[in-house]
């Protein structure tokens, strides 16, 4: 089985078998993890029973009952986040030891020596997680006789081993691309916050008790993973690794990529236009296509709300709309020159943060932020549709006339914040990560400057002037 893969993962396991050795034999940092890993779920179950006397006193067992499948998947976290020191040495610790050389001389393939170094950082912390998942679960059941459901077990379980994926594949990535461990210590923290931000999101989910949605949530942890890994394997490259001994900031070398990457061979406003603009296009064409996607998308889950969360039919009626309903409606200020500044700078701004979120997640989360509006006009379209208004016609009246210019500018960030992302996860072909990012940014700035802000304002205009005259005819009494 193993040799129909691409490549031989047998090379990759005698890597990890002595990583993983080694770092058993050093009770320096087995002694910590295992006593942490211990004390840790101990000081949960003495905090879960506490908790659970003091709320039963006031009738609100079901304070307990979710904080204690809560407290289980941060036991389960814990060893991850202590024992994420061990990925972020894994190349450049032993670089600085000079121990590197040899193993970078293996006839190992570079996937091969990638894979196995990720998978021996990945066995010390699972093996943790476990271990305090059961010592947590053995103590809860013999202080107030508290058993997880099998189906939520699984998903602790498979959190825990996404989110040390997550964890550790990025850790791994920093750890191969940076010149000290001192700088792989820093750049950690763009592992640290989000993941702690996630596990922030994730017990609202759990303290609401919408735990069905976990599988989503680690659904999407799988493919952020499955980047990370395929970045990390896409550059690596041991000779570089050998080689590179300081990262220099060179700001003229980065502005010299970004502005051949952006002008292209145009000499003037109207050959950039002309010539470099379509080019730019024809790159986005499957990422704008998977930005259909994602708005039809975002459509059907608005629509799948409706049916949970019902509007009362009070907000719903539109036979009074009328001029004078829609001018007094202060804070839109519709029919004003005012108005249109504020509209375009609120949806620069929202893309804007799309794209800072995409950067850091490959794109998705900056996708996922896109999709929202269209996830509530989908809502609003089948509430609507309730009491009486074709869903066309609601299109027609309050999306469309504006939309025929916002919605393919959404769908154009969107397309360029997938290139950006993409660029991270591809092979560079020739070029080095910075270059090969440099000039996937060129490309989102040619999109925003040439069509993006453009749309958005000539939407923002027919927003504020045309789309609610449109209103009154189509819906007002």
């Amino acid at each position: 089985m193993i040799e129909r893969l691409g490549w031989n993962i047998a090379p990759a396991l005698i890597i990890t078998r002595r990583e993983v050795r080694d770092q058993f034999r050093d009770w320096r940092i087995i002694f910590p993890v295992v006593v942490l890993t211990i004390f840790f779920p101990g000081l949960m179950n003495f905090t879960a029973s506490q908790v659970l006397g003091f709320v039963e006193r006031y009738g609100a067992s079901i304070v307990g009952d979710r904080l204690i499948p809560f407290l289980l998947m941060i036991v389960g976290f814990f060893p991850i986040s202590v024992s994420l020191v061990i990925a972020l040495e894994s190349f450049v610790g032993e670089k600085e030891r000079r121990s590197i050389e040899p193993l970078l001389s293996s006839p190992l393939t570079d996937s091969q020596l990638y894979f196995g170094k990720l998978l021996a950082a990945m066995v010390p912390p699972l093996l943790a997680s476990f271990l305090g998942i059961s010592v947590y679960l053995i103590g809860i059941y013999m202080q107030v006789g508290w058993k997880p459901e099998p189906a939520l077990l699984l998903q602790i379980i498979l959190l825990t081993i996404v989110q040390a994926l997550v964890m550790v594949s990025g850790a791994v990535v920093v750890s191969s691309q940076t010149t000290s461990v001192r700088a792989a210590n820093l750049l950690a923290s763009f592992i640290i916050i989000p993941m702690a931000l996630l596990i922030q999101g994730e017990s609202i989910v759990m303290f609401w008790g919408q735990y069905s949605a976990l599988w989503y949530i680690i659904l999407g942890q799988v493919v952020i993973a499955g980047l990370l890994v395929r970045t990390g394997i896409s550059h690596f490259n041991r000779e570089e690794l050998l080689g590179r001994e300081l990262d220099i900031l060179n700001l003229r070398w980065g502005w010299r990529v970004f502005k051949r990457a952006f002008i292209g061979q145009a000499d003037s406003v109207v050959t950039w236009f002309v010539h470099e603009l379509p080019a730019t296009l024809k790159k986005v064409r499957l990422p704008f296509t998977s930005m259909v996607l994602a708005v039809a998308l975002g459509l059907w889950i608005g629509g799948q709300q409706a049916k949970i969360f019902v509007l009362p039919e009070n907000l719903l009626n539109f036979g009074g709309l009328n001029a004078g309903t829609i001018e007094s409606i202060d804070f839109l200020q519709f029919f004003s020159i005012t108005s249109v500044g504020a509209i375009w700078l609120h949806n620069i701004r929202a893309i804007l943060i799309a794209s800072v979120l995409g950067l850091f997640s490959f794109g998705v989360l900056g996708i996922i932020i896109l999709m929202l509006p269209f996830i509530l006009i989908g809502y609003i379209m089948m509430n609507v549709a309730t009491v009486g208004v074709q869903p066309l016609t609601f299109l027609t009246a309050l999306i469309l006339p504006h939309g025929i210019l916002e919605i393919p500018a959404i769908m154009l960030a969107g397309a360029s914040i997938l290139i950006v992302g993409a660029t991270l996860a591809s092979p560079a072909q020739g070029r080095s990560i910075g270059e090969a990012w440099l000039a996937a940014l060129a490309d989102w700035t040619k999109l925003m400057l040439g069509l993006v802000l453009p749309f958005l304002l000539g939407a923002a205009v027919l927003e504020v002037f045309v789309t609610p005259r449109i209103a009154i005819w189509l819906l007002g009494g």
